[in-house]
This record gives structure tokens, sequence and C-alpha cells, in this order.
């Protein structure tokens, strides 16, 4: 009798601890469960801890309430002016209800990942280009917009919709790669014209500065020769003004008419003879013309030039030379040959036999 009392306190010992192991469940923090009994909804929703349901009538399905990362594949689209372009995104929702997210959708998560790849097909059909490639912030709340209205049903809400990438073509890359080079050469061109602008005003009133005071031209050069000798050339390249090459033309021209003016006077009366300029007769009563030029002539020819006066001194600051005007055309000297020396009485002899 003992021993059969022993054994039926062990079998009902054994079917408490199976039941009570059938009938347990554990809940986590982040979890509810969601109780059917009979394939009936109890009210009561199980919240986190330990808790016990009848085994073989009550079923009870576990629904996380985290956010779920969920990565949208990558679709092909045309956006609004026809580009064709390749967009993925990602998108982060939560379970707020999970008694909806059971009852009215067999798979929310299949059906936000659906519901998530043809909105993303929608906006990009409706958006530009140029809005896909810098205005993500606007197109990622309408995109958010669109997934949360339907999946608010569910249960669930959306937390946050991103697009990761967009792919181009390679045709349309290079394209617009042309577009970024012209424009950023264009916004170079602009910004050198304005510098040259710049550059100009500030030169013309350097320049009206120095036109007051025109030493500081030569300071100017100076300081510009200083700067190329700063760098150790070996070549250095010196601007000569226009106008000093001009300034010594027309001095070197007035030197020259002072030289001609003592000789031309000089070939017209040789002083000491008594001789004019018309040639006269020569002290022997001989040959008329050319007796006056001809003394001329030996001075020149013997190596003697009239002194002449010193040329005056010429600055930057005094006025430009001024041509004299000129006398009237005198037609040089004819130069004859000297004359012979007579033949003396006893060298005639000598003459004579050579």
């Amino acid at each position: 009798m003992g021993e059969e009392l022993l054994t039926a306190v062990v079998l009902a010992g054994s079917a408490v601890i199976a039941y009570a192991g059938a009938a347990a469940r554990v809940v986590r923090q982040y979890e509810q469960g969601v109780v059917l009994r009979f394939g009936r909804l109890r009210s009561r929703v199980r919240g986190p801890g330990l808790t016990f349901i009848v085994p073989f009538v009550d079923h009870m399905r576990k629904v996380s309430l985290q956010i779920v990362t969920m990565p949208v594949p990558a679709q092909d689209g045309i956006t609004r002016d026809n580009v064709t372009v390749r967009v993925d995104a990602v998108i982060y929702f939560k379970v707020v209800d999970p008694v909806e997210a059971v009852i009215r959708v067999e798979d929310y998560r299949f059906a936000v990942s659906q519901i998530a790849q043809t909105s993303l097909r929608s906006i990009i059909g409706k958006s530009d280009l140029d809005d896909l490639l810098s205005n993500r912030e606007k197109l990622n709340q309408g995109l958010e917009l669109m997934i949360d209205n339907p999946a608010v049903e569910w249960g669930v809400t959306i937390d946050r919709v991103e697009i990761k990438d967009v792919s181009l073509p390679e045709t349309m890359k290079r394209s617009m790669a042309r577009q970024a080079e012209a424009d950023r050469e264009r916004r170079a061109r602009l910004i050198n014209a304005d510098a040259e602008l710049q550059a100009s005003k500030k030169l013309s009133e350097a320049a009206r500065e120095m036109a007051e005071t025109p030493s500081a031209l030569q300071l100017r050069l100076l300081q510009t020769v200083m700067a190329v000798a700063a760098e150790k050339n070996s070549t250095l390249v010196l601007p000569i003004p226009v106008e000093l090459l001009r300034f010594l033309e027309r001095s070197a021209e007035a030197a020259e008419h002072r030289t001609k003016e003592p000789l031309r006077s000089e070939s017209r009366e040789h002083p000491g003879d008594g001789h004019r300029e018309d040639g006269g007769e020569r002290g022997g009563g001989g040959e008329r013309g050319g007796g006056g030029r001809a003394g001329a002539g030996e001075r020149l020819e013997s190596g003697e030039r009239p002194e002449l006066a010193p040329a005056p001194e010429l600055s930057a600051t005094s006025p430009p030379y001024q041509d004299p005007p000129r006398a009237a055309a005198v037609p040089p000297p004819v130069r004859r040959p000297a004359p012979t020396a007579p033949v003396r009485d006893d060298d005639a002899g000598t003459a004579g036999c050579l």
C-alpha cells in the first residue's frame, strides 16, 4: 500500500512538472506576447517575464518591439527628366501595436519591405536627377510618408528612411564631369577678369602719381630689376622705355648738327689768306676760284679739327629738343691735288740720267 501511494505521488509530481514545463513561457524585456486560445485572441497581452499558458489550448506569439533595420534592394527607374538610375535605400521601423502586427498582416516584415520598394520606385519617377543627387532630405521625408501611411494600420511605425546610393550610367557621369569642368572654368575666368579690372584701376592710380614725380618711375624700374635679380636667373631682360630711346635719338641729331656748322663756316672763308668764298685770285696772279677752298681742304687733310662748343646738358625734366632751322645746302669743297715742288738745277742732271 505504501509503495503504491509513493508511486502515485511520484507520477503526479512528474505530471505537474511536465505540465509546468509545457505551460511556462519566458517573454524578454523587448518583447510582448500575443495569446490565441482555440484561435481566438485573448485580450490581455503578456508582458516581459515568466508567464503560463494552457498547453495544447493556447498559442502565444512573441513580437519584438525593437527598431528593425531593413535594407531596400536597389531599384531601377527613370527620373522625371528621362535619366536611367539605380537607387537603393534603408528603412528603420518598429512595432508599436503587437496585436495589430499579428492580426492585420501575415508577415509585417515582408509587407514593409514590399511597400518600401514600391514607394522607392514611385519617388524616383516623380523626382529629377538633381533632386536625387543634392536634395535627398526632401526625398527621404516624402518616401517616409509614402511607406508610413499603410504601415500604421499594421501596428508598425516608420522611424526613418534614407536613400543610400544613386548609380548613374557611365555616359551620364562623363557628361556631368564635363559640365562641372566647364562651370569651374567659367568661374575661374570671371575671377581672373575681376582681378584684371581691379589691377588696372590700381595701375591707373599709380600712373597718375608717377606722372607728378617722374623720378618715381625710375625707382619702380630699379625695384623691378632687384626683384628679378633675387631669383638668380642667368639672363636678365631690362625693358627700356621708348621715350628714352627717342630722347637719345634727338640728342644725337642735335650734336651732329652742332658739329657740321663750324665745318661749313670754315669752308666758306679761310681766315688770314684774304680770299673770298667765290675763290678769289691767288697771290701769284694765277688761277681763279678754288684758292680759298684749297686752303680749307688742306686744313681738313692735315687732320686738324676746329674746337667745338660743349653740348648743353640735358635732363629728364628739360623740355624736348627742337631742331634748329637748317641753312641752305652748301656744295662740298672740291679737293684739288697739291702742287708739285719745282725741280732744282742741281737735280736736273740726276733726273736726266735717271
